[in-house]
């Protein structure tokens, strides 16, 4: 377990904030600009002297109530940001020899060859860095990251500085590292995208206040939250689904993944029956109906129960309770949607409502 209890303020901003985070899997920090995303990073490395206590299992790095205060140096963590960071006089194997020289020998828990064959950077390790591409760096900095030996990976936007195509390139091998590797990740980002492929635990940050913190298939699907402009932004509202690969229809090239409320049909990816995917499917791509429609060119039409509604502008943000038979899922599996006032109010909704939704898009992660 993380734990961590910090308070900060300068002028016009105040962070007080009591984290409890997973001791693995990714952690991530979700939020607008400027609600204290990298202030937390920055405390939980030392490198900003914030008011509390910060504890790694039962490491303590900092507690004021004792006077004790780790400095950065001698904290087990690995920090990647933005830009790269690397030394562009040295090549890709110096860089990353000069991250291992930070832990002893005894002390390191990931060898530079597993580093450099979990990232995919073999074919680099002889070139200079400035000849790189920005994901081949960003992949090279999270390499050297690992290769000090670290209890503990922070992350500050690192996808940030790089193009859609680029940010394709990388999230495989962080997800890699996801499977593959024990070590805890808190993981800073404001997009979507990144939360819904990568987030093991999410914390919602506003003004330097958690908002809400937890599993992403459960807060994702909160009303409250998804209504929100600073928690997910208003054309990002839609919720993550834990599901599996349970079959394959190779003549129209799709498969279909099954969770807890029942099943979706996606594009197929080329991935093996029985593996485990994430699906997000956005509230614009979820219309309701109270008849099971006939003939539709819409393939995911699933039973739903109204059991929350929103008034957001001219909109109205549903919450939809799928027919659940998942025991890890007790509160039940929920799906979004996003419909207009009329609509609403044509089709006379009430909470309560036995409903179809009808998903147009569904994005495997």
């Amino acid at each position: 377990m993380i734990d961590a209890r910090l308070r900060h303020a300068y002028a016009g901003f105040a962070l007080d904030v009591s984290l409890e985070l997973p001791s693995s899997g990714i952690s991530v920090l979700f939020g607008s600009s400027g609600c204290g995303k990298t202030t937390v990073l920055r405390a939980l490395a030392g490198l900003l002297r914030a008011e509390g206590r910060i504890a790694l299992g039962g490491e303590v790095w900092q507690d004021d109530a004792l006077g004790v205060f780790v400095p950065t140096h001698r904290r087990a963590l690995g920090y990647v940001i933005q830009g790269s960071a690397l030394f562009p006089h040295l090549d890709v194997r110096a860089n990353l020899d000069f991250g291992a020289r930070r832990s002893a020998p005894s002390e390191q828990r990931i060898a530079i060859d597993q580093a450099v064959a979990l990232l995919g950077i073999g074919p680099l390790m002889s070139r200079r860095t400035q000849t790189l591409s920005g994901g081949e760096r960003q992949r090279v900095a999270i390499a050297r990251a690992l290769a000090a030996g670290p209890r503990l990976l922070l992350m500050d936007e690192p996808l940030a500085a790089l193009d859609a195509a680029r940010k394709d390139e990388i999230l495989p091998y962080l997800e890699r590292l996801h499977r593959e590797l024990s070590l805890p990740v808190v993981y800073v980002t404001h997009s979507m995208d990144e939360v819904a492929r990568l987030a093991d635990h999410l914390v919602m940050l506003q003004a330097g206040q958690v908002l809400a913190a937890g599993s992403p298939v459960e807060l994702l699907s909160r009303l409250d939250l998804a209504a929100g402009e600073v928690a997910t932004g208003r054309h990002e509202a839609g919720v993550v689904l834990d599901a599996e690969i349970v079959e394959h229809d190779e003549a129209f090239g799709m498969m279909r993944v099954g969770f807890g409320g029942g099943s979706l049909w996606v594009g197929a990816a080329g991935r093996p029956l029985g593996e485990r995917v994430r699906a997000r499917v956005l509230a614009r791509d979820v219309s309701v109906v109270r008849q099971a429609p006939g003939e539709t060119s819409i393939l995911n039409v699933l039973p739903v129960v109204l059991v929350g509604v929103q008034t957001d502008r001219n909109t109205v943000l549903l919450r939809l309770r799928m027919h659940d038979r998942d025991a890890r899922t007790p509160d039940g599996v929920h799906l979004l949607a996003r419909i207009t006032r009329k609509s609403c109010d044509i089709l006379r909704l009430r909470e309560g409502d036995a409903l179809f939704a009808q998903i147009k898009g569904v994005a495997l992660m």
